[in-house]
């Protein structure tokens, strides 16, 4: 190990020169330090730790198995400031690559010398992250594969096959069925609904980026969100989840309510969420419950409440959203699961009858036609 750790130091010397030969570049600007590559960092971090490595060498050996050399800069600098006097704490909140919950947790570590006990936490958080993303990913990825075979599908027929149809409809003359005049408009103005639909998507994605840090657009786009009916109580479930996960990191690491409840609403992103996250903080400034004020606002499920009320009583308030944690980490799971078993049976169906209902349009009048030629 010691040998190892000097071969890394030279690396890491090396390299940090060529920082300070670019000094006043801001490499944080061009950096993605991905949800993997910090779940991967912060469990190596606290491995080190535990096991008696100093700042110094930890962050020389993180640094020297970095794949991008943009990150290995990053671990770099942070070494550097460490080395200089700095805390970690002050040296990770000079780069954008770190939220304020991470940087913040990293300084309750620091304080309550609790840090290899936060950085496993940190690490859990950004492994569950990853989990989550990668169920949602699998459970939408075959629903948009199939939809977009469906759209191709319903554009070569309503551009090529209805419209030969249509000619022979007007050979033989004759009254057509409802069902296929609607069809053939259809498919007479596919193209300018289609350019109607890629204009309003256009229109409102420019719109959204425009607009995604007014807190009264957020405001009205998260009650939006939340009312449509399966979609908002998952979400709404999500955001839940994160809520507990990070009050419990905080908690367990002695962090004061109120402060864990404001590093809390930095973590999340969801408008709707922090703002019961700031209400929740000036009611217990006022002198009142967690569990009471959790109860004013409808995004918190009525479990909850009862739980962290039972977590006050008992003073286990960090034990208890741990283990509610889990519990939402499992019905997340659960649902995703749930989700992709009824989407693709209900996506089969959805195209067949489509597709169904165009040939049947079509068709109907040909039998029509076959009775009179008969």
């Amino acid at each position: 190990m010691k040998l190892d750790i000097k071969k890394h130091k030279v690396t890491a010397t090396v390299t940090s020169k060529k920082v300070v030969k670019s000094k006043g570049f801001n490499f944080d600007f061009f950096t993605k330090f991905s949800n993997k590559d910090k779940e991967a960092f912060y469990r190596e971090f606290a491995v080190l730790i535990k096991s008696g490595v100093d700042f110094n060498q930890s962050l020389q050996l993180l640094a020297a198995q970095q794949k991008s050399e943009k990150i290995k800069n990053i671990l770099i600098t942070i070494n550097e400031d460490v080395v200089s006097g700095s805390t970690l704490f002050d040296a990770l909140q000079k780069h954008n690559a770190f939220s304020p919950y991470e940087y913040y947790s990293i300084k309750i570590g620091e304080e309550t010398r609790k840090l290899a006990e936060v950085l496993t936490q940190l690490q859990r958080f950004f492994a569950r992250k990853i989990k989550m993303k990668r169920q949602i990913v699998s459970v939408m990825t075959y629903p948009a594969f199939v939809l977009g075979i469906t759209f191709i599908v319903l554009y070569f027929m309503l551009n090529y096959i209805v419209p030969m149809f249509t000619s022979v409809f007007k050979q033989f003359g004759g009254e057509l069925p409802a069902i296929t005049k609607f069809v053939i408009r259809l498919s007479e103005n596919f193209n300018t609904i289609m350019f109607i639909i890629v204009l309003v998507v256009i229109t409102g994605t420019t719109f959204h980026k425009l607009n995604k840090n007014n807190n009264r657009y957020r405001d009205i786009l998260g009650r939006i969100v939340l009312k449509i009916p399966f979609i908002g109580t998952f979400l709404k479930k999500i955001y839940v989840t994160q809520f507990c996960q990070s009050l419990s990191l905080l908690l367990s690491a002695k962090t004061p309510l109120i402060i864990s409840l404001d590093l809390t609403k930095e973590m999340i992103t969801f408008y709707p969420m922090q703002k019961a996250i700031q209400q929740l903080k000036l009611d217990i400034l006022k002198g009142n419950t967690l569990s009471n004020s959790l109860e004013k606002h409808t995004i918190f499920p009525k479990k909850l409440v009862s739980l962290v009320g039972i977590g006050e009583k008992t003073n286990e308030l960090d034990t208890m959203f741990s283990k509610l944690n889990d519990q939402y980490n499992d019905e997340i799971e659960h649902t995703t699961k749930m989700i992709g078993t009824i989407l693709e049976p209900l996506i089969i169906i959805i195209i067949g009858g489509l597709v169904g209902f165009i040939l049947i349009s079509m068709y109907t009048p040909m039998f029509d036609l076959s009775k009179v030629i008969g």
